[in-house]
């Protein structure tokens, strides 16, 4: 009977804990799941759908194994300092940063608007076609030549 349902229903349970744990530990776990399925077959409602029973044991030792399982961690004294955080990068970013706005105040106002929604709204160029009411083309080249032109003034600069 086990030897049965375990043939018949392991992929079904490896397949599960394939998007819950480590694949390296699918294995062990599925020899848990039908360990407390042979543990508890006394419980198991006939009446019932055995594959509901098999994914709630399979879904309860994947949890258990979760939880069990320690996460690594990083000692704090190995983490770097980010830089910035006391000041040492920030009139460099500053500076930068002006350097940058100043440069793209000289694009045509076309350029400058793709690159910003692009940029600093994070958008598609698609969602900037959208939004401008132009074809994708030419926000493609709206951006391009854009960038092409805030390159050279940065690297002139």
């Amino acid at each position: 009977m086990i030897e049965e349902c375990f043939a018949i229903h392991r992929p079904m349970v490896r397949a599960y804990l394939r998007h819950l744990i480590p694949a390296q530990d699918v294995d062990d776990v599925t020899q848990a799941v039908f360990a407390d399925v042979w543990r508890c077959r006394l419980g198991y409602d006939p009446a019932r759908s055995l594959e509901s029973w098999l994914l709630t044991i399979t879904h309860r030792r994947a949890v258990d194994y979760l939880r069990a399982r320690r996460l690594a961690t990083v000692p704090l004294e190995s983490v770097a300092e980010p830089p910035g955080r006391d000041g040492r990068d920030d009139g460099e970013d500053l500076a930068n940063r002006d350097l940058i706005g100043r440069a793209l105040a000289e694009l045509p106002e076309a350029q400058r608007e793709a690159i910003r929604l692009a940029y600093w709204e994070d958008l598609s160029q698609r969602e900037i076609a959208e939004r401008l009411d132009v074809p994708l083309g030419t926000v493609k080249a709206r951006t391009a030549r854009g960038l092409h032109r805030l390159h050279a003034l940065l690297e002139a600069a």
